[in-house]
C-alpha cells in the first residue's frame, strides 16, 4: 500500500473566470507550488485524472440537471448564477474534479493508498442534486461518497471545514443514515443553511451534524468543535472511509469571511481526522479541495495538512491526550452547546455535552450575503 495518492493536473487551471473573481486559477497554482516545495512528489504518488461518466454523475445529480449542464456549459462562457461562472474548459475541469474524488475514494477503499489528496477546482460542496451554485458545478465530495457506498463501503463520513456551509452535500444525504455529514462553518453566513437543528430527516435523523460559529472564532473554537463533537460522533459512527471537504477560507487572512483559523488550526483538525481514520477506518481518508481565496494562506495551510496526511509523519495522536482548548471563546462554547442539545438523543452527544449551554440563536434573516460568497 502506498501512503498517499494525490491528484494535480493542469486541467483545473483552465477553468477561468471572465474577469476578477475569488475562485480563480491562481488558487491551484499557489497550492501546487507550495505543496511541491514541501515535497509532495516525494511523499505521494500522482493519480491520473479522467472525466466522471454520466452514470457516475447520476449517483447524486438528477438526469435533467446533468443533461442541462451538458447542453449549456461545454465550450462556452456564461454564468449559472450570480457567483458561478463557466468558460470553454470548465466542463472538462468539472468532470475531472468529479472523477478525481471518485477515483481517490476507490483507491483508498481498494487498499492502493492509505490517504488521498485531490487538488481540484471548481469546488463542489454547494452544488445541489439539481443545481450548480456558489462557485460549484458538480458536488465532488458527494459523488465520492456515493461512489464509495456503491463500491461497498457500509458507512461514509464527510467532514466539511470550509467556512461556508456545504448545503449541497447536506441536502443530498439528509435522509441517508449511511452517510454522516459534519460541518463547522461561519453562521449566519452564505448560503444560509447549517443551523444546529438541521440534523437530518427520516432514517437519516442524527447523521447530519452542524456547528455554526460566529465571526471572530478561531483555532481554539474549531479544535473544541472537533474534540467535543466531531471526534465523538465519528468514533460512534465508525465510517469505512472519511472524506474531507477541505476549504481554507476559514483562515484569518481570507478575504471572504470572518473566522480566524491559522495553519496550526488546520493542521490540528487534520491530525484529529487522521487519528479517527486510523482507529476506525483502516486509515482511509481523502481530502478534496474546496474554498480558500488568500493565495498565501491557502498554500501554507495545505502544506500543514499534507504533513498530517503523510502516514510517515507520525503526528496523529489520541485526542483524549489533547483536551479541548480551555481558551475557546464563549461564542464557541455556546455553538457547541446548541449542536449537542440538538443531538441530545445520540449517545455520543450526551457523553460530550459541556456544562455551559445556551439556546441563543442567530437573528433571523442574517444569513444571506450579496457579495461573492
Amino acid at each position: 500500500m502506498q501512503p498517499l495518492g494525490y491528484v494535480l493536473d493542469d486541467i483545473f487551471v483552465r477553468h477561468r473566470p471572465p474577469g476578477p473573481h475569488p475562485e480563480r486559477p491562481e488558487r491551484l497554482i499557489a497550492a501546487r507550488d507550495g505543496l511541491r516545495s514541501a515535497g509532495l512528489e516525494q511523499r505521494g504518488q500522482l493519480v491520473a485524472v479522467r472525466p466522471a461518466r454520466e452514470e457516475e454523475l447520476g449517483l447524486v445529480h438528477t438526469p435533467a440537471f446533468v443533461a442541462d449542464m451538458a447542453r449549456s456549459v461545454p465550450g462556452k462562457r456564461g454564468w449559472l448564477d450570480a457567483d458561478t461562472y463557466f468558460s470553454p474548459d470548465s466542463w472538462d475541469a468539472a468532470l475531472a474534479a468529479a472523477g478525481a474524488g471518485i477515483d481517490l475514494a476507490a483507491a483508498v477503499l481498494d487498499g492502493r493508498f492509505r490517504r488521498g489528496l485531490a487538488l481540484i477546482r471548481p469546488p463542489g460542496h454547494h452544488a445541489e442534486a439539481d443545481r450548480a451554485m456558489g462557485f460549484c458545478l458538480f458536488n465532488n465530495a458527494a459523488l465520492a461518497a456515493a461512489a464509495a457506498r456503491a463500491r461497498g463501503a457500509a458507512r461514509v463520513a464527510v467532514i466539511d471545514w470550509d467556512v461556508h456551509h456545504g448545503n449541497g452535500t447536506q441536502n443530498i444525504f439528509y435522509a441517508d443514515p449511511s452517510v454522516m455529514y459534519l460541518s463547522v462553518h461561519q453562521y449566519p453566513f452564505y448560503p444560509g443553511t447549517g443551523a444546529p437543528d438541521e440534523i437530518g430527516s427520516g432514517d437519516g435523523r442524527g447523521a447530519t451534524v452542524n456547528v455554526g460559529l460566529s465571526a471572530g472564532c478561531g483555532d481554539a473554537d474549531l479544535l473544541a468543535v472537533f474534540d467535543r463533537v466531531f471526534v465523538p460522533a465519528l468514533m460512534h459512527f465508525r465510517p469505512d472511509v472519511l472524506l474531507v471537504s477541505a476549504g481554507f477560507d476559514a483562515h484569518r487572512a481570507d478575504p471572504l469571511a470572518g473566522l480566524r483559523v491559522t495553519e496550526a488550526g488546520f493542521r490540528a483538525m487534520a491530525e484529529r481526522l487522521c487519528f479517527v481514520a486510523d482507529q476506525v477506518a483502516g486509515g482511509r481518508l481523502v481530502a478534496l479541495l474546496e474554498g480558500g481565496y488568500d493565495l498565501g494562506a491557502l498554500s501554507r495551510s495545505l502544506v500543514a495538512v499534507l504533513e498530517e496526511l503523510d502516514p510517515h509523519a507520525g503526528r496523529s495522536v489520541d485526542p483524549a491526550a489533547m483536551p479541548a482548548p480551555e481558551d475557546a471563546s464563549a461564542a464557541g462554547v455556546m455553538a457547541i452547546g446548541r449542536t449537542l442539545a440538538a443531538h441530545r438523543d445520540q449517545p455520543w452527544a450526551s457523553a460530550s455535552e459541556p456544562a455551559n449551554q445556551s439556546d441563543e440563536r442567530p437573528a433571523a434573516g442574517a444569513e444571506k450575503r450579496s457579495q461573492h460568497r
